[in-house]
């Protein structure tokens, strides 16, 4: 058997997410769709992380074992030909024995896009989420800087999918207001070891609070430290998120 790791970027509107439902289509099912037409094999495909609903990926990473002989090159070039327009593969390799997309990650890094502008822009709305108030994005950046280090998040974990250790290492965060045609965009990158369910929507909607006034930038301290869910604010939708890369 070989394994192969592919990079899939793709526009979550139309899915219930990566994972396969029998009730609804899923990213992962048009790829494993795609792969049994290609080779004839039944293949399950494994994640680097499940996305939700209405989520979006740049980079996802996905790991697969087949017996089949066509190189990385052309699987990346049926695939694209087989899968559905909202779905690309931006890079296939061959993989170590072995790759699991999920427990080889070390790193994750997830963009999230918030549209502050007065009016709803109807070109934007799959792809942000529309504050109607102006955000204090030098504040959200301020305040969000605390959460950088390793702390217990469950915070800004929410309910459906619980983990027994909700320990993570946050490496990066920032939060910048884009410049020229997209100054009504506020940018929030975050790369972490992993990430809990919906912790990085909670945040956003934690700074969120911050940015519009309604609370002090050191009131994400006290959230971080209060290992609860009704301490942090409102969990942001689904639309403005982004899974941008993966590193193993």
């Amino acid at each position: 058997m070989r394994w192969i790791k592919l990079t899939v970027a793709y526009d979550g509107t139309a899915y219930c997410g990566w994972q396969y439902q029998p009730a609804c289509p899923s990213v992962q099912g048009a790829v494993e769709d795609a792969l049994g037409r290609i080779t004839g094999e039944p293949i399950r495909t494994i994640a680097s992380g499940r996305t939700d609903a209405g989520v979006h990926a740049l980079g996802q990473v996905v790991s697969f074992s087949t017996g089949s002989r066509l190189s990385a090159e052309v699987f990346q070039r049926a695939l694209n030909a087989e899968l559905p327009h909202d779905v690309a593969v931006v890079a296939a390799e061959e993989a170590p024995a072995g790759f699991h997309a999920t427990h080889d990650a070390r790193r994750k890094r997830y963009r999230y896009v918030i549209h502050d502008g007065p009016v709803r822009d109807v070109f934007r709305v799959r792809y942000a989420w529309h504050v109607y108030q102006r955000l204090d994005a030098e504040r959200m950046d301020r305040a969000a800087k605390t959460l950088v280090g390793t702390h217990d998040f469950r915070s800004f974990e929410t309910s459906g999918s619980p983990r027994a250790n909700t320990v993570r290492t946050l490496f990066e965060i920032e939060v910048r207001r884009g410049r020229g045609g997209e100054g009504d965009l506020v940018v929030t990158e975050i790369e972490a070891d992993g990430f809990l369910y919906n912790m990085a929507r909670a945040i956003v909607g934690t700074l969120v609070e911050v940015g519009r006034g309604a609370r002090p930038e050191p009131w994400v301290a006290g959230v971080l430290a209060a290992n609860e869910r009704s301490a942090a604010g409102p969990t942001a939708p689904p639309q403005g998120l982004f899974l941008v890369k993966v590193e193993y």
